[in-house]
């Protein structure tokens, strides 16, 4: 499917030298939509790009499966682990005001435990929380007698000693990590981090219909597991604000895309550089685990998992995300001013493999190197 819609994308380029209006953009991404759409059979499909300042956004199939609702630019969509991206920004922007550096320990910052754990004479800094290396599990271990992502779970978890390698050494993906992070930047800046998060990532760049409150209403994208059981996604959890929990939309998705495609904009300058530096070169890192599902990660920016250019492909930051039966996936092209926002709303794992794909397809065939 993958070259078929490579194929059918670049057809549609034929006799168009660049994107120079709106109508092409759409029909490219409208296109793009409904094949991945009618080749994956997923209940509902939004996905959106934005080139050179110019923005498209098309839906296809429901909300939710016998809704009758097809999704919208204002459709409520919970994005999981491209949440990520922005408490690495959040980061990004203490570092800028000199709140905190990347290499402070991150330990000073988290009240959970006394210390956190470390391993061959490393402690964990900020930067590796930032960027996978901290050498923490994925997830937390169930603990006796406490409720899962509470204080004392996080807290029985760090005093267990669970580093898998030394901080800094090699790179696995985890959850553990970001939610650290989400509460060193809360205790450092002594607000809790939902208002941090407000106040100095989504206020500034406009994404006022992106949060942790979860949505209300009708037009929200109810997610499904494989086998089309519709999933809850529960009330929301604080301690998890940093890995996960996010709601958005595609409008606000398109939003996010242009101010990180503002590469000259003065509002973020810095905070803007600092979040998209590769941070960690993915060469002589051993061991890495769990950093390639949706494309293979050369280096870690804060948050964002950065691949060099490939053939036809530019460089591109992108992250993924899968919570809830919802599987979400953002990619950009820095210099190029090419992104595109995908979402799916059934945990399959073959269709989520698949969107990333395309996205990057459509990225390589919207702004060739």
């Amino acid at each position: 499917m993958k070259h078929v819609l490579a194929a059918a994308t670049a057809a549609l380029l034929v006799a168009a030298p660049a994107f120079a209006n709106e109508p092409l953009l759409e029909e490219a991404v409208g296109f793009t939509g409904q094949i991945f759409h009618l080749e994956t059979g997923v209940p509902g499909l939004v996905i959106a790009a934005v080139r050179d300042g110019e923005s498209a956004i098309a839906t296809f199939g429901e909300t939710g499966i016998g809704s009758g609702r097809q999704p919208n630019g204002e459709t409520q969509i919970g994005v999981g682990s491209i949440t990520k991206s922005f408490t690495g920004l959040a980061l990004a922007h203490a570092v800028a005001d000199g709140t905190v550096a990347l290499t402070d320990p991150a330990g000073p910052h988290i009240s959970l435990v006394d210390t956190l754990p470390e391993r061959g004479g490393r402690h964990i800094r900020l930067v590796d929380l930032a960027t996978h290396a901290s050498g923490f599990p994925r997830e937390l271990a169930p603990a006796e007698g406490v409720e899962r992502y509470s204080d004392a779970s996080f807290a029985a978890n760090l005093n267990n000693d669970p580093l898998l390698f030394a901080p800094g050494e090699g790179m696995a993906y985890s959850n553990i990590g970001f939610d650290l992070l989400a509460m060193a930047l809360s205790e450092r800046s002594d607000m809790p981090y939902a208002d941090l998060l407000q106040e100095s990532v989504l206020d500034p760049i406009g994404l006022s219909a992106t949060g942790y409150a979860r949505p209300e209403g009708e037009n929200v994208m109810t997610g499904y597991d494989w086998n089309d059981q519709e999933m809850d996604p529960g009330d929301p959890i604080s301690n998890r604000f940093g890995a996960s929990q996010l709601y958005t939309t595609a409008n606000d998705m398109v939003k996010y895309l242009s101010w990180n495609l503002d590469r000259f904009g003065e509002e973020g300058t810095e905070a803007r550089s600092i979040s998209h530096a590769a941070w960690v070169m993915r060469d002589g890192l051993d061991p890495v685990f769990g950093m390639d599902e949706s494309g293979h990660m050369d280096a870690m920016g804060l948050g964002w998992v950065i691949m060099m250019p490939e053939g036809d492909r530019p460089l591109i930051l992108q992250k993924a995300g899968g919570t809830n039966g919802v599987f979400s996936y953002i990619a950009f092209a820095p210099s190029r001013g090419v992104g595109v926002f995908m979402s799916i709303n059934k945990f399959d794992f073959a269709a989520a493999t698949a969107m990333a794909d395309v996205a990057n397809d459509l990225i390589t065939t919207l702004a060739p190197r």
